[in-house]
């Protein structure tokens, strides 16, 4: 399955030309994150921001009743963290490698200063955020006319897309992510994943295994997930770049 090249998936970091990444890179330092490690916890003091030049992260939020969710997930050339350093300097989630990471972290002052010099670098990443935001309200408006299965579908879908290796009509997908957080980040609940993963497996459309999965028929999931029949909200107006110009929306 080939990866669609959008602005997203190129990630901010993409964007970029050598001699931009060569000048933000001398802006910021470059730390490695081992899986597992915990690049900033929800409520700690946001001084900097994070662009991932390889690897990935999950995005973590604490509710108010004691759940942990996995919201989203970030990788190679993302930007993350930036949104703290806008509204009020406090990290509003908990963001964790699922692989190794390399992250360049840079000043929020430092990055606005690399913008400022930058113009084409600053139109990239308005571009970005506006996708993004975009791509944020789809995943929202979706809920209220797609099921469970249908996101859970769609989920695994796209992280095939995102992080599979295709071998011989499969595709192979190691991702550090338990069941709950799988079922967290399609906005479903675990007994539907468990219902579902059966079904799917018994039906021939998946194999599952400790943190992987394997598509075996993408043509069968893309039906569970209702891709040929459901209708996806607008995302949004390019109008909207004045008015996230320097805003993010990853949330940490």
């Amino acid at each position: 399955m080939g990866m669609r090249m959008t602005e997203t998936t190129k990630g901010f970091w993409g964007l970029l030309t050598s001699a931009e990444q060569g000048d933000l890179s001398a802006a910021g330092r470059t730390r490695v994150y081992k899986p597992g490690r915990i690049l900033c916890h929800q409520g700690d003091l946001a001084t900097h921001l994070f662009v991932l030049t390889t690897g990935s992260v999950k995005i973590i939020f604490d509710t108010a009743d004691g759940r942990r969710r996995v919201v989203a997930l970030r990788g190679n050339g993302d930007i993350i963290g930036e949104l703290a350093g806008e509204t009020g300097g406090e990290r509003t989630a908990t963001v964790q490698a699922i692989h190794d990471v390399h992250a360049l972290i840079v000043a929020y002052e430092r990055f606005l200063s690399f913008l400022d010099s930058h113009p084409r670098a600053a139109h990239a990443y308005v571009r970005v955020m506006i996708q993004r935001w975009g791509e944020a309200a789809a995943k929202l408006g979706m809920v209220s006319v797609t099921s469970g299965k249908q996101r859970l579908a769609e989920l695994l879908l796209e992280l095939a897309e995102r992080h599979g290796n295709a071998v011989d009509g499969e595709i192979h997908v190691a991702m550090r992510l338990s069941q709950e957080e799988l079922a967290s980040l399609a906005n479903t609940s675990r007994p539907t994943l468990n219902r579902e993963f059966k079904k799917w497996r018994r039906r021939g459309f998946i194999r599952t295994g400790p943190r992987r999965f394997t598509i075996v028929d993408s043509q069968g999931l893309r039906k569970a997930a209702g891709q040929q029949n459901v209708t996806r909200p607008a995302t949004a107006a390019r109008p909207a770049a004045a008015r996230v110009r320097r805003r993010g929306v990853s949330g940490s």
